[in-house]
């Protein structure tokens, strides 16, 4: 509703008698409503959200109301800092009174230790924040201001002597590790290292333009891999906190069973995938939003971004794509980078697109995790394989243009449009309509025409003599130096091959839940009896039969060792179904780069592939049995 108001002639006192519309006040000249020049006859029309029904015809009480509404209004927009930091400072006290009496009440169990480790991350997030917001301006001028100082020949020399320093410390530290412990220990784990060298070989054979690689981010990349692996794989410690961190996602998790028992009922569990998977990508979608909203995703993103870019040498807004695809799927990280990627050189849209296909989002992360995938490996793999594109990606396609980016990017990431919380909530749970849906066709489609493949193939075989002739056995052979040289245990190599033959055809959705059937057929073995002790089962083809119950595993088992390295493996978009997906969203971000992306895709989606083999080949090196 609307009124037009003319010849405004009065700076006092509400409306004047007769007049269809606002008088202009000291509050309407602050919220803009009318002209403080009264020589002046001006056409203003003033939308009025009160629906007031009578035409505008205000009686006194009406108008005391609205000068006393606009009042309070002028003074909340004047002072509406200063009151939400109040109640913000009131928030945070209230907080630490529960947090201090809850630790005096009890302390020692799990949950004291959840609510301490959770309470110092929220304070040191608030602080990255806050300090982010102050003073990132400054850092970013006074960074700038001292580039005539960083690019001067003595400051030059002596970075280059730090890193290669630094270099040789790191390298020698692996080395000597890896002949003191792994060496002696578990010799058979060297393979690893073999398939890591022999990845960067071939890479750098078929790299575009092998003279302009940069090694100082190759090595970071695979430098920073060994660390994360090593902390979990090497380290109890390490190794107990993924695990309490998996456990606790695990947990998470569970909440989605209220809204799916009272949707779908009891009877829910009919249709495992459908209800509880795709739900899960419901719940945990509709949390990232909620997060992005609060500014929580944005945070834990640029700080991750600067420490991959400070490590690696990698631009801002490569290094935030990588960060965040930790988090989220490869056609929502772009987005907030948005703004870069019309200037970006072919080499960053390759690390880009590279970055995508060699993670997974969050929120299939809790699907796999409900296939009963290890959920410590998984978060591991998501972080390992974010410098691990990034290395293989420069490897692959380096830098040969001038980069746009400065380091004042990091600031320009974009924000939630959302206006609040429960917006933010709803959007997030109606966006993840178009995943949930693309992972439900996908998923059929691809089972659709595996079995028809499979089928065909089988007929063929039968012609000449040879049975179970399919997709799955063609893979076990063809890729089996990748699944040999990753690690995997040389009776374990066919189906780890198969994996990730279908991995690359199909997707990773069916890579995982034919993971999730050797996960449970060694656990019901493990159940039964010692699958050392081979008396008490026996393997028929690649089904194992239990003797006493006449159980048949079907697709048998692999060992721990080898269930570990393939969840790094098959941890990534990589295949080529996601080609599609990829250039649809980024061609949609940046149509004016589309001929940049459809030449290169290719290559990318090989190079998040072999970056979750690189994370595998780390994985498999360092793989000790807790």
């Amino acid at each position: 509703m609307s009124v037009e108001i003319k010849g405004v002639r009065s700076l006092k006192g509400g409306l004047s008698e007769g007049q269809n519309g606002y008088e202009n006040t000291a509050f309407e000249k602050e919220k803009g409503y009318g002209s403080m020049d009264t020589n002046v006859d001006t056409n203003v029309t003033v939308e009025i959200e009160q629906d007031t029904g009578d035409d505008f015809e205000y009686n006194a009480y009406q108008k005391t109301l609205l000068f006393i509404q606009d009042g309070l209004s002028a003074s909340y927009k004047r002072h509406n800092t200063v009151i939400w930091t109040a109640i913000a400072i009131i928030l945070f006290l209230a907080y630490f009174v529960y947090f201090a009496l809850a630790l005096n009440y009890r302390f020692g169990d799990e949950g004291s230790w959840r609510l301490l480790g959770f309470t110092i991350f929220g304070v040191v997030l608030l602080v990255i924040v806050k300090l982010s917001n102050a003073y990132e301006k400054e850092l970013d001028d006074w960074w700038d201001s001292t580039q005539d100082l960083r690019d001067s020949k003595a400051l030059g020399r002596f970075e280059t002597f730090i890193n290669w320093f630094l270099k040789i410390g790191v390298f020698a530290g692996v080395v000597a590790y890896i002949v003191i412990d792994i060496a002696i220990d578990h010799p058979q784990n060297l393979i690893s290292v073999a398939g890591l060298v022999l990845y960067i070989i071939i890479f750098y054979i078929t790299s575009v333009n092998p003279a302009r690689v940069n090694w100082h981010t190759v090595f970071w990349g695979i430098a920073l891999q060994y660390v994360f692996a090593l902390m979990i794989l090497r380290t109890q410690w390490g190794y107990d906190m993924f695990k309490w961190l998996g456990d606790r996602v695990t947990e998470f998790l569970e909440y989605v069973m209220a809204g799916v028992i009272f949707v779908f009922g009891t009877s829910w569990g009919d249709h495992f995938f459908a209800f509880k998977v795709l739900s899960i990508v419901i719940f945990f979608f509709t949390f990232i939003n909620i997060m992005y909203y609060l500014g929580v995703m944005q945070a834990i993103i640029k700080v991750l971004g600067r420490f991959l870019a400070f490590c690696m040498g990698t631009t801002p807004a490569e290094s935030i794509n990588a960060a965040a695809n930790i988090f989220v799927s490869m056609t929502e990280s772009p987005l907030m980078i948005r703004p870069f990627l019309k200037d970006m050189t072919r080499s960053e849209l390759h690390a880009v697109m590279t970055g995508g296909f060699a993670t997974i989002a969050g929120s299939v992360l809790g699907a796999y995790i409900s296939f009963g995938v290890p959920a410590n490996h998984l978060l591991s793999a998501s972080v390992m394989s974010a410098p691990a594109a990034l290395a293989i990606s420069k490897l692959s396609y380096p830098e040969t243009q001038k980069t746009k980016a400065s380091n004042n990017d990091f600031s320009k990431m974009e924000k939630s449009p959302e206006h609040n919380i429960i917006e933010a909530a709803s959007n997030g749970a109606t966006s993840s309509i178009k995943i949930i849906g693309a992972i439900a066709v996908n998923v059929i489609a691809f089972l659709s025409l595996l079995a028809f493949l499979n089928a065909t193939l089988t007929w063929f075989g039968d012609r000449v003599g040879i049975e179970g002739f399919t997709f799955e056995y063609i893979c076990s052979y063809v890729l089996y130096p990748v699944a040999y040289f990753m690690g995997v245990e040389t009776g374990d190599c066919r189906k780890v091959a198969e994996l990730v033959g279908v991995k690359t055809f199909t997707n990773e959705f069916i890579a995982y839940g034919n993971l999730k059937v050797l996960i449970q057929n060694r656990k019901d073995l493990g159940n039964y009896t010692d699958y050392f002790n081979t008396t008490e089962w026996f393997w028929e083809n690649d089904n194992v039969i239990l003797n006493i119950t006449g159980q048949v595993l079907e697709g048998g088992f692999i060992t721990e060792k080898s269930e570990i390295i393939a969840t790094y493996a098959l941890c990534g978009f990589a295949n080529f179904g996601s080609i599609g997906i990829t250039l649809g969203g980024l061609g949609a971000l940046a149509p004016t780069r589309k001929s940049d992306l459809t030449r290169m895709v290719v290559r990318a989606m090989i190079c998040g592939n072999v970056a979750c083999f690189l994370t595998a080949c780390i994985a498999g090196l360092l793989y000790k049995p807790f």
